[in-house]
């Protein structure tokens, strides 16, 4: 099954390469550079935005010497040819690549993310349909990931770090009572 391993990140200071400099180039270099990842854009053309956000860009055409010192590689231009040749030299190179609504030339895709707090829900459809993970992206947020929902999390991460404390095992714990207690807990604060 292609993309069916998902996996969150940890991208704090991780170098990544962005090819592009369009409205895509900037979506996917914002969510990188919330994520705490160090972008470098190479692209002839970079909307001024995108380039305030960024340190290094590089305004001239794509050159497989780019993805030196790189860890990930984002290839969002608007000229397929050239996407693909991206995500084949990030390949060649080891180099885990993303090729924006193109899944053949993808080593990972990007899920509909939705976020509260240290809650990240994450909706894929293997690239066969991003608007229907945005819709359900939308829903999870707006049905699912609410204030009360945040609470019981962190009560749950102060339980683990208090067992873990105390050097007992967090996997010789039954959560299913422990998170029952911890949303109802914050259902009955969030009543008062």
């Amino acid at each position: 099954m292609a993309f069916g391993y998902p996996v969150v990140l940890d991208l704090t200071g991780v170098p990544v390469l962005v090819v592009g400099g369009g409205t895509i180039a900037a979506r996917k270099t914002q969510a990188l550079l919330e994520a705490g990842a160090v972008v470098t854009v190479v692209a002839p053309e970079v909307l001024d935005e995108l380039a305030a956000q960024v340190a290094d860009v590089r305004r001239r055409p794509y050159a497989r010497t780019d993805l030196h010192g790189h860890q990930l590689v984002m290839a969002t231009t608007d000229q397929p040819a050239v996407n693909a040749r991206v995500a084949a030299d990030a390949r060649a190179g080891g180099l885990w690549v993303n090729s924006a609504d193109d899944p053949d030339h993808c080593s990972f895709i990007l899920p509909a993310i939705a976020r509260r707090g240290a809650l990240v829900v994450a909706v894929g459809t293997g690239g066969a349909s991003p608007a229907l993970a945005r819709h359900l992206r939308d829903r999870i947020a707006a049905e699912v990931l609410t204030p009360e929902v945040e609470a019981a999390a962190a009560d749950l991460a102060r339980q683990r770090a208090d067992i873990r404390a105390a050097g007992g095992s967090i996997e010789a714990v039954d959560w299913g009572p422990r998170v029952q207690a911890a949303l109802d807990g914050a259902a009955d604060r969030d009543d008062c």
